[in-house]
């Protein structure tokens, strides 16, 4: 399992695709602990540069990540997980996918509705 936690300060680009639609659902990053656990536990673990802490995905909403594969590039400084997502949405703003807004003539527009209402989840702190 040696990947080149290195070359980005300790960490590997972490992208998760939902392994039943091929649909990219986030990006995050592992350090060897998250990477570690994630491996162990066959939960996707990450590592939150803001919070400098690890955080199993779901671990406040319940919307888990289970692990189905993991790929690295041929530079091992990045994975791929392909998942079984649990619960309606991975992003924590309501939706499937983090990747809700498209690009439309120079603007930012959400192309699709929210799964799930995130106050309801998170209350009212994001």
């Amino acid at each position: 399992m040696d990947l080149d936690f290195q070359k980005s300060d300790g960490l590997v680009t972490a992208v998760i695709q939902d392994h039943a639609t091929g649909r990219v659902l986030m990006v995050g990053f592992m350090n060897e602990e998250a990477f570690r656990k994630t491996v162990e536990t066959g939960f996707a673990t990450f590592y939150s540069r803001s919070r400098r802490k690890l955080w199993l995905k779901g671990e406040t909403s319940g919307h888990r990540l289970v692990v189905k594969e993991i790929s690295t590039d041929c530079d091992r400084d990045a994975v791929l997980l392909r998942v079984e997502p649990r619960g309606p949405g991975v992003c924590h703003n309501g939706y499937q996918s983090c990747f809700y807004r498209r690009l439309v003539n120079g603007a930012w527009v959400e192309s699709e509705a929210r799964t799930y209402d995130p106050a309801s989840v998170y209350g009212g702190g994001q």
